[in-house]
């Protein structure tokens, strides 16, 4: 069973989604916030799954509540944002924060629930091709670290000669299918490199192992 909290500050928009949830055998809805400030406390008594997150609400945004339920650590609830477009910025921050992905508002009810599930698998909602967009449409808002070697992030200094290859072209775009093919590796030892390059550089799904390639200078933007 999934335990999803939904957060959103608009009630007949929450009531939805619960009647969807609740429609699903393997699906329940933990409980329901309408602030950020209301997700955190929730997140933290709950320990939902899942948190279905708005982005834009009064006082504490979506952002900053990702922020901070990521911020308890690995094992804690996985984030799926909603925005109003693909390429919105509110997009870009979310995965900075820690979101583990983002649906469009108006997504189809069956894109809601498979992201949901997919989240709480451990699998990152974004596609590798759009996770690369965002973040060339948005670099500018990298932390600015010129003039520093990427062996000198420590995230990445533990990462074999063949883990910081397969890291690099993920973040260029490439799907494990793409990465088997290119490099001539069967596809299950692609997903071993990318289980083992989570683990070393912290990064809670391959969305945010591209972010700390593009932090760490191992890809630049197109």
């Amino acid at each position: 069973m999934t335990t999803v909290l939904i957060v959103d500050d608009q009630p007949m928009q929450r009531f939805g989604f619960r009647m969807l949830l609740e429609s699903q055998d393997d699906l329940r809805v933990a409980g329901e916030a309408g602030t950020g400030t209301e997700a955190v406390r929730l997140a933290a008594e709950l320990a939902p799954n899942v948190v279905l997150m708005d982005i834009r609400m009064p006082g504490m945004d979506g952002i900053e509540a990702t922020r901070r339920i990521t911020a308890s650590g690995p094992e804690g609830p996985r984030i799926l944002i909603l925005t109003t477009f693909d390429m919105d910025e509110y997009a870009y921050a979310g995965l900075r924060a820690g979101a583990s992905g983002f649906l469009i508002k108006d997504a189809l009810p069956e894109e809601l629930l498979a992201g949901i599930r997919a989240v709480a698998a451990g699998d990152a909602i974004v596609a590798p091709s759009l996770t690369r967009r965002l973040l060339d449409a948005y670099v500018h808002h990298l932390p600015a670290t010129a003039g520093t070697p990427p062996a000198a992030d420590p995230r990445i200094a533990s990462l074999t000669d063949r883990e910081r290859e397969i890291l690099t072209v993920i973040a260029q775009g490439w799907s494990n299918a793409e990465v088997a093919e290119r490099l001539h590796l069967a596809e299950s030892t692609v997903k071993t490199h990318v289980s083992r390059i989570l683990a070393k550089t912290g990064a809670r799904d391959r969305v945010q192992a591209v972010i700390v390639a593009y932090d760490a200078k191992l890809v630049e933007p197109a």
